[in-house]
């Protein structure tokens, strides 16, 4: 469905809406229904740079690789973790991801 995706990049599976799920503590059938659509306002409320590192956090890669990925050193890659996630959580994100 979404095999062209970043989030197929790096995980085998469409896990996206599971994840998001879990993130902005929503539950599963809160969310919108379409994964193309959910996608899209994923898409559109995160940058590409926290799309992918979205994606390959979730897919457990080593906080070698995501710093490698990103250029980042300890310290900047915990900060852009902590706003990722903390965008996730906010209202105006999750309101959006509601079906």
């Amino acid at each position: 469905m979404l095999d062209n995706s970043v989030w197929r990049q790096y995980n085998k599976e469409n896990n996206f809406r599971e994840m998001l799920a879990r993130f902005t503590k929503l539950d599963i059938i809160d969310l919108i229904e379409d994964d193309k659509a959910l996608y899209a306002v994923l898409k559109a409320k995160l940058t590409k740079k926290e799309l992918r590192l979205f994606a390959m956090d979730s897919a457990q890669l080593e906080n070698s690789e995501l710093k490698s990925a990103f250029d980042y050193s300890d310290e900047d890659l915990e900060k852009a973790k902590f706003k990722l996630y903390k965008k996730l959580k906010q209202d105006k994100v999750r309101l959006d991801l509601r079906a």
